[in-house]
């Protein structure tokens, strides 16, 4: 192509740029219904993207002979930042697409004679290197936002483990599209390996089976937040296999992620405690180990024994039929002997308390736990004695 035809092709395609960005947007219309879906501003917005890429286009195939770099999509800047966000690589591909049939279309009509070829090949050349170069930003604009999720991924584990709630959680959890209840916090050892590859794999996780995921490794420790399950069971079983060597305690569920905190508490506070009962199932609950946690000097454990063990009993006959009966060794006879009732009238107190704790005083790891909140009651008892005292 010559200069003078190059120059010829140039003008027209100058006088041709807003009848192109017009035919552009009718046939964005007609071919793209997710251009249609978009509200009156947006689609003005991406007409004016698509008429600056026009012109972008225009300026370079003007210069087109002289070594020019790599078109770059710099004509995105024409657009507000809330719809580079709605409009996906996709659809940005699909309106590079739109303005190149726009413009084979008229190929003999913007082509100066002669020029046709070199001007087809030029467009071809452009759009090719325009979608290259999107795809590049997309991607850039991709691993920007994934580190900012992770920084917020980790503010948010972090203020659930501190117990620090407060209405940045909220916003935080909602910049990371977090929808879910109820909740519930495990907390585990981290897998050997990189801690990030691990929170990303959760991540994939959560989003294969439907479920909100967010985690966080600190020091050797894996917490994993998971929202929508339906049941902390079920919460725990997809997950556990993401966990390292060692036990994995599940905290109790809660309605959102404000309360969190309470689930994380419990869980940290079991997994610390754990080792108290080394048979214990993998995963168990935090509540299963109350007693260990109580003796360890979890206070959240301690006055939860004290309320569902000491208090439900407390000033009826169940409470000296417990105390006699654990003292005794679970001997329903010496307990009978001692009280100087029936064998069968023990029998009916230990009924009514395994229904008034839910804990079976037959059954050993329920009477270990039973003893534990015993002797807590009694000790809460004696101080708030001294205290009146004093």
């Amino acid at each position: 192509m010559t200069d003078r035809t190059r120059e010829d092709t140039t003008r027209r395609l100058e006088r041709a740029m807003g009848s192109l960005g017009t035919a552009a947007m009718a046939r964005m219309d007609d071919q793209l219904p997710w251009f249609r879906a978009l509200s009156a501003e947006d689609r003005s917005w991406v007409g004016l993207v698509a008429q600056a890429g026009i012109a972008a286009f225009v300026e370079w195939f003007q210069h087109a002979g002289e070594d020019r770099p790599t078109p770059s999509i710099e004509f995105f800047g024409t657009a507000p930042r809330e719809l580079k966000r709605s409009i996906s690589l996709q659809q940005t591909v699909d309106i590079v697409r739109v303005v190149v049939q726009v413009v084979e279309a008229q190929t003999d009509e913007l082509a100066a004679p002669g020029g046709e070829d070199q001007l087809q090949q030029a467009m071809l050349r452009y759009t090719r290197d325009v979608a290259f170069a999107a795809a590049h930003v997309y991607a850039r604009e991709a691993e920007a936002r994934g580190s900012w999720d992770a920084r917020l991924e980790a503010l948010i584990v972090d203020a659930l483990v501190r117990g620090e709630v407060d209405d940045g959680l909220h916003s935080w959890a909602a910049a990371l599209g977090w929808t879910s209840s109820p909740v519930v916090v495990i907390a585990g050892h981290a897998p050997e390996g990189d801690p990030r590859a691990v929170i990303d794999g959760l991540r994939e996780r959560g989003r294969r089976i439907g479920m909100d995921l967010l985690a966080g490794v600190q020091a050797d420790r894996l917490i994993v937040i998971v929202g929508g399950a339906e049941s902390v069971n079920d919460a725990a079983r997809q997950v556990v296999a993401r966990f390292g060597e060692g036990p994995i305690v599940i905290g109790p569920e809660v309605p959102d992620l404000h309360a969190a905190a309470r689930s994380a508490r419990a869980a940290l506070a079991g997994l610390k405690a754990s080792s108290g009962w080394p048979d214990a199932p993998r995963p168990v609950h935090a509540e299963d180990l109350l007693a260990e946690r109580a003796l360890d000097g979890d206070e959240d454990a301690r006055e939860q024994l004290v309320e569902n063990v000491y208090l439900p009993l407390a000033g009826t006959p169940l409470l000296d039929t417990l105390a006699t009966y654990l003292e005794q060794g679970t001997s329903l006879e010496a307990t009978a002997r001692l009280l100087f009732v029936h064998p069968n009238t023990v029998r009916y107190r230990l009924k009514k308390i395994t229904e008034l704790t839910g804990y079976q005083p037959t059954e050993g790891r329920s009477a270990f736990t039973l003893q534990v909140g015993l002797i807590l009651g009694r000790l809460a008892d004696s101080a708030a004695m001294w205290r009146a005292l004093t």
